[in-house]
């Protein structure tokens, strides 16, 4: 796995930027490379899907310098599974972000998001989602810091 994963969306939306520093350092990751890139491709997913949300003429760049998944993996037949048990294992993310329009940055920043209390919260990721508590550990993070600081 390359050391940087990049996807963006395009169109008449916001466009996300999302880049991977050192992937293959973060805890509690698949050890497949193919489950790995699919953990990474999910979460640019996502964070495209919220991207979607800016002022078209702004531009989202995050750039992920760790991350740890919620739970503990666990070898189960082809694939490793996650345990999750509520106790010392939630997510965890290390991110750097800009949010540009015309070519500068407007805003920019560093954040460190947890979510220690992760299985006691009510989200709107059914259990069958894929990274429901990552995606809502994201969300958070998305209306408190990027939401929350555009202007008006």
């Amino acid at each position: 796995l390359a050391g940087l994963f990049l996807l963006s969306a395009g169109g008449a939306s916001a466009a996300v930027t999302v880049s991977y520093v050192e992937p293959e350092h973060y805890g509690e990751m698949p050890f497949a490379t193919w489950e790995r890139d699919e953990v990474l491709r999910e979460l640019t997913a996502h964070l495209n899907r919220l991207g979607k949300t800016l002022p078209s003429d702004q531009d989202l760049k995050v750039e992920v310098l760790d991350l740890r998944l919620a739970g503990h993996l666990r070898r189960g037949g082809a694939r490793e599974i996650r345990v999750i048990k509520g106790g010392a294992d939630w997510p965890t993310m290390h991110i750097r972000y800009a949010i540009e329009s015309g070519g500068k940055v407007i805003r920019s920043g560093e954040s460190k998001l947890s979510d220690m209390s992760y299985t006691d919260r009510t989200t709107r990721y059914s259990d069958n989602e894929t990274l429901r508590y990552e995606k809502h550990m994201i969300d958070e993070w998305f209306k408190k810091t990027i939401v929350a600081g555009q202007p008006g």
